[in-house]
């Protein structure tokens, strides 16, 4: 995956700000071509929204991941970090609760199936997915509104009983100014995960979860020569004569490339240097929340991977069941982890409620649907907070879109927003530093080399 100039390239001195998924990625692949690269990350550990926390006695990943048999990108590092041979894969199995019970959504056969739909309905939600489906390109879609569409298609019932509690299971109330081309990347990937005659879908992990990949993918960082800084928090990112400045808490660097992978407003925040265009254009990112609290029971429950949760009186969008795909006894001493997330916009009330009136609330709401569970079955409680998770593809998104290189020489940014008619997964972020990649490179080579500042003494 090295570039085939880099031979030629003279080597230059990289800061990737973030160590994320896609700043790793962006190390591993300039470290390759040549290039001194050193990763600055806030946090006292990698992994942004992948990284692994401890929750009881069990260290798992802090938000959900699952790996897919398509997921051609992610699989690709895996490799090269010699851990793909060890992913497992099984068939999962999908749910809706409606308020009255749960109706299994795994195959075409479910659908059929299920009450609150009429036959028509029915036919029109497979008309839906399969006009969907053969849709080549989603860029026309950011043009359209994606509930309106979607209703057109579908009709009343189906958009209230099936596409509602989808959308909200994944961007909260932000799905009214959303455009259509998310579902078109939503079904894409799904479509692209099924196998076999059923169509079921294959999801995957690595034994020990994302930490796993990230303690390897950090040894392999580290012996190509690749620096990595924790718990530094970035103040300033500036151009002056001799390079790039990055100013932290514990001093200044100077880089001849520097590459940021923080959320828009964030990068807006660290690079004063920036245009008012690119400024506007960064602050303008609508960002999904998220507030994920994780439980570990002493029970299974419907032994579904994912619920889909219609009852609007329940605070969470979604049951998911990791313990019905990661082996319980060797991950997780057992016990059942369980993640209920609730997608948020970023005025959410949700955001002002503390951990313990978010385990109320939350509990709770998984006794409505699981009346016999008890506070004697919870083991382990956690939140996780995250106000700008991703972006959401509004209506003329691309044409708004932030370029990945800046007017500031020397500064590039890249971030989820760049994930174009795509979902926010960790196979697309690896992907998105893969295409990266070459244009940075580019920018770098055409930049005249920075020449050293020499004191003159009097």
């Amino acid at each position: 995956m090295t570039d085939a100039a880099s031979n030629d390239r003279r080597t230059q001195r990289w800061a990737v700000i973030g160590g994320g998924l896609l700043g790793l990625t962006l190390a591993h692949r300039l470290a390759q071509a040549g290039q001194q690269v050193s990763v600055i990350e806030a946090a006292p550990e990698l992994g942004g929204l992948a990284a692994a926390w401890r929750l009881g006695d069990v260290v798992w990943d802090r938000h959900y991941h699952v790996i897919m048999l398509s997921d051609q990108s992610l699989r690709r590092i895996l490799a090269e970090l010699d851990l793909e041979q060890e992913l497992l894969f099984d068939t999962t199995q999908t749910g809706f609760y409606t308020g009255r019970g749960f109706y299994r959504m795994s195959s075409a056969i479910d659908y059929l199936r299920f009450p609150p739909l009429s036959l028509i309905d029915k036919v029109r939600l497979a008309f839906t997915l399969f006009y969907v489906s053969r849709i080549k390109d989603g860029r026309s879609l950011e043009q359209i509104p994606l509930a309106a569409w979607l209703e057109r298609l579908s009709g009343r019932r189906v958009f209230a009983q099936i596409w509602r509690p989808l959308l909200a299971a994944k961007m909260g109330d932000n799905y009214r100014i959303a455009s259509a081309s998310f579902i078109w990347s939503y079904v894409a990937r799904i479509y692209a995960a099924r196998r076999g005659g059923m169509k079921t879908e294959k999801f995957g992990y690595i034994p020990g979860g994302y930490r796993r990949i990230l303690d390897r993918f950090a040894e392999r960082l580290t012996a190509a020569g690749v620096s990595i800084r924790l718990a530094s928090p970035v103040e300033a990112i500036e151009r002056q004569a001799d390079g790039v400045h990055v100013r932290t808490a514990d001093g200044e660097d100077c880089f001849d490339q520097v590459v940021v992978t923080a959320a828009g407003p964030q990068a807006a925040r660290m690079c004063p240097g920036l245009s008012e265009d690119e400024r506007q254009r960064l602050n303008g990112i609508v960002y999904q929340g998220i507030i994920c609290p994780s439980c570990l029971l002493d029970r299974k429950l419907a032994g579904y991977y994912l619920t889909y949760i219609t009852d609007p009186t329940i605070p969470f969008t979604a049951i998911v069941e990791m313990s019905s795909l990661v082996n319980a006894k060797a991950e997780f001493d057992g016990l059942s982890l369980v993640y209920l997330p609730r997608y948020v916009t970023a005025d959410d009330a949700f955001w002002q409620y503390d951990d313990t009136e978010i385990r109320r609330r939350f509990i709770a709401g998984l006794q409505q649907v699981y009346p016999d569970l008890t506070e004697a079955n919870i083991k382990a409680f956690q939140v996780s907070r995250v106000r700008q998770v991703y972006a959401i593809s509004t209506l003329g998104y691309s044409d708004r879109l932030p370029p990945m290189i800046t007017s500031v020489p020397g500064l590039a940014i890249v971030n989820s927003a760049h994930i174009v008619n795509g979902t926010l997964a960790v196979n697309e972020t690896v992907a998105l530093g893969e295409r990266a990649i070459p244009v940075l490179l580019a920018a770098a080579d055409a930049q005249p080399a920075v020449q050293p500042q020499l004191e003159i003494a009097e």
